[in-house]
């Protein structure tokens, strides 16, 4: 009995043994945690407090990037993976019209004139304005920078207008000779007039011969007044079919003796345009004058005005003559290029400055033996109102005697 007893105390002592070895790792364990917490606990506090430190520079540089955007002189477009803008500064606004969020960069874009080349288009205001396309990094999407070149372009005329009158004052000699020889010939006509016996019939035969040279003078000093006067087409209503009209009145004498078929047509829905009537009609009285002097005696003439794209008016003059070589065409718009003995080679020239006054452009198509095509595109602005007002340009075309072909 004893010894039963003495064995239930030894047990109760080793029990309680155990369970102060145990207090004891669960107090060690407690304190061990409780430092690991107060650990943790430091280190989510200088977590947090470097994160807001981070978001308030983040929320600082986002404040900042927003002011630059509001403040840049330029506009900024920015376009996610589908092709919608998701922003844009008040620039862009202002150049692309309100409101743009949620909009399709396409649909925008395409209801601008392309001006020169797909990089630069034309704003409702006359202004033109260039576009840097740029991605997004790793995000789907890209950023659009919309710069006004509109002063830029009109430097660059300025520029253009200085170097034509170097390259006029360089032409001087060759022109005076171009000017003295139908000089000389005009006045040995007048001086058969002179002539007391000269009969009826030579009488007229030397005034008509006079009169062309001087015509000819006549031309040739308008070439190079235009050429070199700087100046600005006025902007005006015209009309398309009195354009056309106002063409075949002018050139029909051209057509007299020949057997040439000269044919009009005007194909465009619109009629009343903003622009230069009178500058448009100069030039393509000059064009129409190359065709008939390429096609000789007899062939065809061909002038069309069309709208093959809604933003365009397209004015085409055709003719079946020889063509132009591939060498002669590359230059044919170079100022002072010309292939007649009594040309200037202005008038294509000229006629390149008038269209690039009305923010279009021309070109030749040609082949030898399958006749000349010019072409001329000139941008609409949106909602049918072509060609702003206050657009820079040259002087309007006064007649010419000097194409290339």
């Amino acid at each position: 009995m004893v010894n039963q007893i003495f064995d239930n105390a030894q047990r109760l002592q080793d029990a309680f043994q155990v369970f102060n070895a145990l207090s004891e790792n669960l107090t060690q364990s407690y304190l061990d945690l409780e430092a690991q917490v107060a650990r943790l606990s430091e280190e989510l506090a200088a977590a947090r407090s470097e994160r807001l430190k981070t978001l308030a520079e983040k929320e600082l540089l986002a404040n900042r990037l927003q002011l630059l955007l509001k403040t840049l002189p330029g506009g900024v477009v920015v376009i996610d993976g589908r092709g919608l803008i998701v922003e844009y500064n008040p620039v862009a606004g202002l150049f692309l019209g309100e409101p743009l969020l949620g909009r399709m960069w396409r649909d925008v874009l395409n209801a601008l004139p392309i001006v020169e080349n797909p990089h630069q288009r034309l704003l409702p205001d006359g202004k033109t304005i260039s576009l840097t396309l740029s991605p997004l990094g790793d995000e789907p999407g890209q950023i659009v920078l919309l710069t006004d070149v509109t002063e830029m372009r009109s430097l660059q005329e300025w520029a253009d207008h200085q170097r034509r009158l170097s390259a006029l004052g360089e032409m001087v000699a060759s022109l005076a000779h171009q000017v003295r020889t139908p000089l000389a010939t005009a006045l040995l006509y007048a001086s058969h007039l002179a002539k007391s016996d000269l009969d009826v019939s030579h009488r007229s035969k030397f005034a008509a011969k006079l009169t062309e040279r001087l015509h000819h003078l006549e031309r040739q000093v308008n070439d190079m007044l235009t050429f070199a006067r700087m100046g600005t087409l006025a902007k005006e209503r015209f009309s398309i079919s009195e354009l056309m009209t106002k063409l075949v009145e002018n050139c029909e004498p051209l057509m007299q003796g020949k057997s040439i078929r000269f044919t009009v047509a005007n194909r465009s829905d619109e009629d009343d345009l903003h622009g230069n009537g009178d500058a448009l009609l100069g030039i393509l009285i000059n064009l129409v004058s190359n065709a008939v002097d390429a096609v000789g005696g007899e062939g065809s003439v061909t002038v069309v005005a069309d709208r093959r794209e809604p933003r365009y008016l397209d004015i085409s003059v055709s003719d079946d003559g020889p063509g132009i070589a591939e060498d002669i065409r590359a230059r044919i718009f170079e100022p002072f290029f010309t292939t007649r003995a009594n040309g200037t080679g202005l008038g294509l020239a000229i006629a390149e400055y008038v269209v690039k006054a009305h923010l279009g452009r021309i070109w030749c198509e040609s082949s030898e033996g399958f006749g000349t095509t010019f072409r001329i595109r000139l941008p609409l602005s949106p909602g049918g109102t072509p060609l702003p007002g206050n657009f820079s340009g040259r002087a309007a075309f006064m007649g010419g005697d000097d194409a290339a072909n």
